[in-house]
């Protein structure tokens, strides 16, 4: 599990400390990114066995994460509205 521990908190870190102003930006940054209705982006780490899902408002550069998990608790959730 340290591994998982790292790269969940690497990718938190990432996004966290991020100034995106537009998807466009993000996708040329981590071109796996998806989006998601309600300014959503669902980021892979290591290798898609863990997902990170974080909400964006583009015009403030405010940042939520709104999931952490494994790609079977992902498949759980509705994303656009965690």
């Amino acid at each position: 599990m340290p591994i998982a521990n790292s790269s969940l908190k690497h990718g938190f870190q990432e996004t966290s400390k991020a100034e995106w102003k537009s998807p466009k930006e993000i996708k040329k940054e981590y071109p796996s990114a998806s989006f998601i209705e309600n300014n959503r982006v669902m980021f892979n780490i290591k290798g898609n066995k863990y997902r990170l899902i974080v909400r964006i408002n583009y015009d403030y550069g405010m940042l939520w994460v709104r999931f952490i998990g494994t790609h079977a608790e992902y498949d759980k959730i509705n994303a656009a509205k965690i």
